[in-house]
């Protein structure tokens, strides 16, 4: 689990990706690889998931690929069957976490609250997805959690983008960030991989001013 957790890290940006095709899936991981970012969240928001799992595992071995938005034990299976390497799920499941710690594979759940945070250490766990970020206070809520709580790390998702992404990855409590701004669906749809590229390289240069 640490050295996939420690790919995360070192990546620092993980992309929150919904496809409609999975044919989609290996130009956009090439994309992203030409502007720095080996880390790919493929959610269940598609019935694409599994194949563009699948066909990034196959084809861009060098990726890390996850599969996001995973809210049942039936998606560990098929996502673990794909090649997927890590599991996030938008909130905290007991049966879920115990699930994919049967199944030998990271998971990170989405919190919010301390009581969340609470439950998932109980469980063995010390990353978590918070998730809503944006709606949920952000950095200053992650602080504030991260008192009472001092081992833990973060990996916000939702409202993170350009604008505001050094100044979560100055907060030292966070692993990495989640987004979608570079992978945005209009831009693949249309087949403008140039452009994720460009918006990737950004995002990389953002990471490496503030972290080295």
């Amino acid at each position: 689990m640490s050295s996939v957790m420690d790919r995360i890290s070192a990546c620092g940006i993980v992309p929150v990706i919904n496809l409609k095709s999975a044919d989609q899936a290996v130009p956009l991981g090439r994309a992203l690889l030409a502007g720095g970012i080996d880390v790919m969240e493929i959610t269940f928001r598609s019935d694409a998931a599994c194949a563009s799992i699948k066909k990034v595992c196959e084809e861009l071995p060098e990726v890390l690929a996850g599969a996001g938005t995973v809210t049942t034990c039936a998606q560990i299976d098929m996502a673990i069957e794909a090649g997927a390497k890590f599991i996030v799920s938008p909130g905290l499941s007991v049966k879920l976490v115990e699930y994919a710690q049967k199944k030998n594979i990271p998971i990170l759940p989405g919190t919010v609250t301390p009581s969340e945070i609470l439950t998932g250490l109980e469980l063995g766990l010390d990353t978590f997805k918070f998730f809503p970020a944006g709606q949920y206070g952000g950095i200053k809520t992650m602080k504030a959690l991260s008192a009472p709580y001092g081992g833990i790390k973060f990996l916000p998702t939702g409202g993170v983008n350009a604008s505001n992404l050094a100044e979560y990855l100055a907060f030292d409590k966070i692993i990495a960030v989640g987004g979608s701004w570079m992978v945005d669906k209009k831009l693949v749809d249309a087949g403008e991989f140039e452009k994720i590229t460009a918006m990737t390289k950004e995002a990389t240069d953002i990471f490496h001013s503030v972290r080295g």
